[in-house]
């Protein structure tokens, strides 16, 4: 998608902007974050190749949303968010906290015997300091990333930085570090995904890169993904991505210069949590939806524009009721539909349709520009 001009191109098809229109949003920016599904259930089979076709389309929705603008000024970034049992958070794994078995949920407090026996200090140490400390006193061994938890030891679905400082039940604080829940084994269906997130930038080498790393396996932990797709476009994470140089970050929330979308794709429904579940990690299907929901609520509430892609949603390998969920929390996590000429909810069966509802969303997405 162009938006440097009057047009965009849609391959096979092209589509005009009446030029009359452009002076409504030549100076406003888009930041788009997608949720690409890599989970065993899209792996080949037969003549079915749902990953293939998954690569296909989105390489061709970046293609479409990055041509023909100055990557060194661009109005249009794109974020990918890769996931399967977790998130893969590549460089930023700086800020995920590794629990060990019979360890606390929480991160290292200030008081606590790790940041004294290191810093001599019973107050919280600089924030580089103490991933710094916690890093290396307990190394993620995959880079990735479960839900962050609160002081109950569920889900945390605020969209804060992790450098935003927390309090204990006792009043002790700590960094807001994302959690890898001991309970992800990192092996066999929950091994961790090997294509890392990208956050916002226009190189699209590194995004289609990126794509080419898809491989299908794992299970569903759609709100974990949802999480991460909620922290590519929040001004909190900026620094946190400088940090690991990975690009300046989403831009402060501004409706009269900036359009934030988020596009969550799934092939199967969400059926992996890790916070606040008593075991049976892979079983979770109502605590994922259940928090998949409420992160939606919080990233519409906070002006992001979200479309959603089922596909494949009617395979008769699930139950009625699983595909009734699947669709349940799609259509719930969806943005409202403001017309009929711009929906938010797409269920794509072939790769061609699903290729077609990324382009419609794509088109879409210059409506939000126009009308935010």
């Amino acid at each position: 998608m162009s938006m440097s001009g009057s047009t965009f191109h849609r391959i096979g098809d092209m589509q005009r902007v009446a030029a009359s229109t452009t002076a409504l949003y030549t100076d406003k920016t888009i930041e788009v974050a997608m949720m690409l599904d890599i989970t065993g259930s899209m792996a080949k089979r037969g003549k079915v190749d749902k990953i293939g076709d998954l690569k296909a389309a989105a390489k061709n929705a970046v293609q479409t949303m990055l041509q023909n603008q100055d990557p060194t000024n661009p109005r249009i970034r794109v974020a990918i968010v890769p996931y399967a049992s977790g998130v893969n958070a590549g460089r930023l794994a700086e800020n995920v906290y590794t629990e060990r078995q019979g360890s606390f949920d929480l991160p290292p407090v200030a008081g606590g015997s790790l940041l004294v026996a290191r810093t001599g200090k019973t107050t919280l140490p600089s924030f580089s300091d103490y991933i710094s400390i916690v890093g290396a006193a307990m190394p993620n061994p995959d880079n990735c990333a479960t839900e962050r938890k609160d002081n109950n030891g569920k889900a945390d679905l605020s969209a804060d930085g992790p450098d935003t400082v927390r309090t204990d039940k006792n009043g002790k604080k700590y960094y807001a570090l994302v959690n890898r829940d001991d309970h992800l084994g990192g092996g066999g269906m929950n091994r961790c995904p090997d294509a890392e997130v990208i956050p916002l930038t226009a190189d699209s080498a590194a995004l289609l890169d990126s794509i080419d790393d898809f491989r299908a396996d794992g299970y569903t932990a759609g709100a974990i993904a949802i999480q991460w797709t909620y922290y590519m476009l929040s001004p909190q994470w900026r620094t946190a991505i400088k940090n690991a140089d990975l690009g300046k970050g989403a831009a402060d929330a501004n409706p009269k210069k900036i359009a934030k979308v988020a596009i969550l794709m799934t092939d199967d429904q969400f059926n992996t949590a890790f916070a606040g579940a008593g075991g049976g990690y892979n079983g979770q299907g109502n605590l994922a939806r259940g928090n998949a929901e409420a992160l939606c609520g919080n990233m519409k509430n906070d002006g992001i524009e979200i479309f959603t892609i089922g596909f494949d949603l009617n395979d008769k390998d699930m139950s009625a009721t699983e595909r009734d969920q699947a669709k349940a929390v799609l259509k719930g996590c969806s943005s409202k539909d403001t017309s009929s000429a711009r929906k938010h909810y797409f269920e794509a069966s072939t790769g061609v349709e699903l290729d077609a509802a990324f382009q419609e969303i794509i088109r879409n997405t210059e409506k939000v520009a126009l009308t935010q």
